[in-house]
């Protein structure tokens, strides 16, 4: 027990759970944009493979990372939007359409890695994002090394739940996107178009997922490799659920699970020589799913979700 307290205290345990939980905040805002538009995107694991690579090969080919940023999640919104106009406009399922996008810009990324680097055995190195230091906010006790030292992908993932809890929750705009989520035929009542709203929502999540993938290549590791995502995209689909499609709670979620990916580490190297690695490494996917199941029960799903809608036809 004393020794769990002082993993609780440690400031290098919450530094790791909030770098872990960055990919995760990323991908379940995301998803949370397309879900409350009324669109299930399960080309999340995919768009995450998809932006993780053209984000650090854009950077390896010369450009800065802020414009790796840029093409990641231009490369994600192109998924996007490929995936809204199946679903959106022509009907089709939208779980089926998931998955395809989910197969398609995997094999995708892997067909541009093999095509740019033939030869190359091992990925390339780049200069990732490295951790800030502000001025007087990092000196803060515990706080300040937790929060004011990490690279500027993890500030700019809290920034995001902010903006799309503001743009939800403050203006015309969220307003929208929930009641064509909720109610389309009302939305299209108003004279508003119900296809442009869920393919920009789609689009807009699909950009802040391909994020999540841009982040573990240009901050959390310096390139880029296949199996890197590890279901991080399925994960981000649950706590979308878990948060009850709400931002803040998004964030929670995405927190609490990066919290117990880092505990598990440690308890590892605590106990690993009597406990199997293996008992530790599902841990926080068994938590997840307990937390999963006693939330769901609870929660408001759009009404709208996965059910297509056609202009004229009631």
């Amino acid at each position: 027990m004393m020794d769990l307290l002082q993993i609780f205290l440690n400031e290098s345990f919450w530094v790791a759970s909030l770098r872990i939980a960055t990919p995760l905040i990323f991908g379940v805002i995301g998803a949370l944009l397309c879900e409350r538009a009324g669109v299930l995107n399960l080309g999340i694991e995919g768009i995450f493979v998809v932006g993780a690579m053209v984000g650090w090969m854009a950077v390896w080919q010369g450009a800065s990372l802020w414009m790796g940023v840029a093409a990641a999640a231009g490369a994600g919104a192109l998924f996007g939007l490929l995936h809204a106009i199946l679903t959106v406009p022509l009907g089709l399922s939208q779980h089926v359409s998931g998955l395809g996008i989910t197969l398609f810009a995997t094999s995708a990324a892997s067909f541009l890695y093999r095509t740019l680097l033939p030869d190359v055995t091992s990925p390339p190195r780049i200069t990732p994002f490295q951790p800030m230091d502000v001025p007087v906010l990092s000196d803060i006790p515990f706080l300040g090394p937790v929060v004011f030292q990490q690279t500027a992908l993890t500030w700019l993932a809290l920034v995001m739940v902010g903006v799309v809890w503001w743009v939800m929750e403050r203006t015309p705009l969220g307003v929208a996107i929930k009641a064509v989520g909720d109610n389309p035929e009302a939305v299209n009542a108003q004279g508003l178009s119900v296809y442009g709203l869920r393919i920009g929502a789609v689009t807009a999540g699909s950009a802040l997922m391909a994020l999540g993938g841009a982040f573990l290549t240009m901050s959390a590791f310096d390139a880029f490799f296949f199996g890197m995502v590890n279901g991080r995209g399925w994960i981000s689909i649950a706590l979308v659920i878990f948060a009850s499609w709400r931002p803040g709670k998004a964030l929670l979620g995405a927190l609490l699970f990066g919290m117990f990916d880092a505990l598990q580490v440690r308890l590892q190297t605590e106990a690993g020589a009597v406990v199997p690695p293996q008992v530790f490494l599902m841990a926080p996917y068994i938590l997840s799913i307990v937390a999963l199941v006693i939330v769901a029960r609870r929660a408001e799903y759009p009404r709208a979700l996965l059910k297509p809608w056609f202009r004229g036809q009631r």
